[in-house]
């Protein structure tokens, strides 16, 4: 993994906990002026999307699309990019994940790993050029996006949390660039609904994705929970590798499309980028 120093901010936004880490060198003093501005940066844009697509905030455009005051081409702009992405991805999913709830346009299972994906990218993975500093990572409520400098000898291990046994790991991804996202029953409920019947998705404990961004591996982490049993969506996501536990207990890992053996090396493919 490489040692280094370990900067870290926290704020609560989108009605959970982020946090921005940022992993120097070990001889590093403190961290440059441009480490705390560009966390800064990151917070405001975090915030400001919270503002445009939050559906518990009134004067939120998604909540004036849904009172009816506005219409999508009306309002923000990301309003109708995140409606577009959210139509290729029911398409590409054979429609287990929609964008749509109870009749109007509820994107919030996808707006999370998108705008943490964004921020990360545009303000804390530049950092990585800067002397000294090997490492970043955005971390949205357990969810991350990590970056890391082309030369430094550090790797990301991301603890990936067992739904069978509180306080127990099931598996540690090693990472140096990329999107882990978990989605499931086990920490909130069956809150996940199956887009295709309006029933909530009971089979799967937990569906974790890694994926070359945050986009990608918590959008395909919900489809893993709606699925099911049914891996047949693996063949043409966009995901590295990932791990299911399904409701009877049953642990299931694949990677690069296709279901590895019971034996199989713990998401070891994650480990390529």
């Amino acid at each position: 993994m490489g040692a280094g120093i370990r900067y870290t901010r926290i704020e609560h936004l989108m009605g959970t906990v982020f946090s921005v880490h940022v992993i120097g060198a070990p001889d590093r003093g403190r961290m440059p002026d441009a480490v705390d501005e560009a966390i800064d940066r990151t917070f405001a844009q975090l915030a400001d999307v919270e503002r445009v697509f939050s559906p518990f905030r009134s004067d939120s455009d998604i909540s004036r699309l849904r009172d009816g005051v506005a219409r999508l081409g009306d309002l923000d702009p990301r309003l109708t990019e995140v409606e577009i992405a959210c139509r290729t991805l029911a398409l590409e999913s054979g429609g287990r994940f929609s964008g749509w709830r109870d009749g109007w346009f509820d994107p919030t299972g996808y707006v999370k790993g998108w705008a943490t994906e964004q921020a990360a990218r545009t303000h804390l993975a530049p950092l990585t050029g800067l002397d000294g500093i090997l490492a970043v990572g955005l971390n949205a409520g357990g969810d991350v996006q990590v970056h890391t400098a082309a030369e430094a000898e550090w790797t990301w291990r991301i603890g990936i949390a067992d739904p069978r046994h509180p306080g127990a790991v099931l598996a540690t991804v090693e990472l140096r660039d990329g999107g882990v996202a978990t989605s499931g029953t086990a920490e909130r409920g069956t809150h996940i609904v199956d887009p295709r019947t309006g029933e909530r998705a009971l089979q799967v404990l937990s569906s974790t994705v890694v994926a070359d961004g945050l986009t990608d591996a918590d959008a395909w982490a919900t489809v893993g929970v709606v699925a099911g049993p049914d891996l047949s969506w693996l063949r043409d996501a966009p995901v590295r590798s990932g791990i299911l536990v399904a409701a009877d207990g049953a642990v299931r890992r694949f990677a690069h499309g296709v279901e590895l053996a019971p034996a199989g090396d713990l998401l070891s493919c994650a480990r390529a980028r």
